[in-house]
């Protein structure tokens, strides 16, 4: 949430800012509530004032034995004249907190205007492979090696849902594995957190409520819609020091997440991102930091090397793009995006979002941490990282380690875990 404050003092520059984004802003309704926002507390002060010296002057004429019959009536009329004023605060305090909550983030001064078509590319590693037979696409593969089942996870699930079976779930496994020990490695604590949300911690992921009929709602008896399948880790998370105070010795804090992720991704599916491309359910192992705002932009830089580590020792071919304004997520203040490239799509597909949203999520989650020096709290700063999701990594390792007889080599990375270095056609 953009801190409040700043919107009444620089209302000009927020609107600047969010301008990066494509996003026009009108703040002259949130202008008038919160003149008459003051205006009502400072009514209030004073018939409260009224009320409290009514109420003084009551015992003191009952013990000289004059009426206070007129006083007391007074005394009711404030109080019925402060629950108006009150329910129109609170009225007003709602409205208030509606807007504020649903405006996007302000991009980094570094992070250019525009959508997608902006953004730019940092660097490129490994070369697109060139063939000496006919590449099959990562469908076929899948088939021909036996790794998925699209037909039945269809019925299963419907459209969207695959099955992993027999060396196909080892491959799935080792990949999750191979994340989990590397993010070991680097000192993250692993979290296996709850799939079940509630709506608060979607509020402060920056999900809701501008963003609630994206996820898959669960509904209870006589309670309506309470709580959702997370979308992603993330969700998880940022909740996890939720209305915390951290001490800054403790900074930063990284962890990381096993989960899989349940979307909705409304609307069709185009015919080229069939597979697992794009789907309701997908596994992905995420990372997380805490930190302070001097930590911030090191942390992000850390997440981005972790995830492009991944991917180098998976050997696979990638560019690392760094998203123009339009093209962050609403919570995010800056945003890389490491894509591989999908041969028979000829198109990168991102497989990793390393992403820092400044205080804006803390705002939300009312997450601070005290400064060593002067020990007075502000708020953290919260980053992301994808390290890595798996879905659209089988079929690059798929595509780009695919060979001539129609096996796929086995990357060394994940040869540990698998226990084979190659795949082989069905007999």
């Amino acid at each position: 949430m953009l801190d409040i404050n700043l919107i009444r003092t620089n209302p000009e520059v927020v609107k600047k800012a969010l301008a990066k984004r494509n996003y026009e802003v009108d703040f002259t309704g949130l202008m008038n509530w919160d003149k008459e926002r003051k205006e009502i507390i400072g009514f209030v002060e004073v018939l409260k004032a009224k009320r409290n010296a009514a109420s003084k002057e009551v015992p003191v004429l009952k013990k000289e034995g004059k009426d206070v019959s007129s006083i007391i009536e007074e005394m009711s009329s404030l109080k019925e004249e402060i629950a108006k004023a009150d329910e129109r605060l609170k009225d007003i305090d709602g409205k208030i907190f509606t807007f504020v909550s649903t405006l996007p983030n302000m991009p980094a001064d570094d992070v250019v205007s525009g959508d997608k078509e902006n953004n730019e590319i940092i660097h490129v590693f490994g070369e697109k492979r060139t063939y000496d037979f006919k590449p099959k696409d990562h469908v076929e593969l899948a088939e021909s090696l036996g790794l998925i089942d699209y037909e039945r996870g269809a019925k299963l699930g419907g459209n969207g849902f695959w099955i992993y079976k027999g060396t196909g779930a080892i491959l799935e496994w080792a990949l999750l594995n191979f994340f989990i020990s590397e993010h070991l490695k680097d000192g993250y604590e692993f979290i296996l957190p709850p799939h079940i949300l509630t709506y608060e911690s979607g509020f402060t992921a920056g999900q809701f409520p501008k963003f609630e009929d994206d996820v898959f709602k669960l509904e209870q008896e006589n309670k309506g819609y309470v709580q959702f399948l997370l979308p992603t880790a993330e969700t998880a998370l940022i909740n996890f020091h939720r209305g915390e105070i951290l001490s800054e010795e403790d900074l930063p804090k990284k962890y990381f997440s096993y989960t899989p992720c349940y979307r909705k991704e409304a609307g069709s599916y185009r015919s080229e991102e069939r597979g697992m491309i794009r789907g309701h359910q997908f596994n992905k192992v995420e990372m997380f930091q805490f930190a302070t705002p001097d930590q911030s932009e090191a942390g992000l830089q850390e997440l981005v090397g972790k995830a492009e580590s991944l991917v180098q020792k998976l050997g696979l071919h990638y560019q690392l793009s760094k998203l123009a304004a339009g093209d962050c997520s609403a919570s995010m203040i800056k945003t890389y995006d490491i894509e591989v490239w999908i041969d028979s799509m000829e198109v990168y597909k991102e497989v990793s979002s390393a992403s820092n949203a400044g205080e804006y999520q803390a705002r939300r989650g009312n997450m601070k941490y005290r400064k060593a020096d002067d020990k007075k709290t502000a708020y953290l700063h919260t980053l992301n990282a994808s390290g890595l999701a798996t879905s659209r990594l089988i079929p690059a390792i798929l595509e780009q380690h695919q060979q001539a007889d129609g096996s796929v080599i086995i990357p060394e990375a994940l040869r540990p875990f698998t226990g084979f270095d190659v795949i082989k056609p069905l007999k």
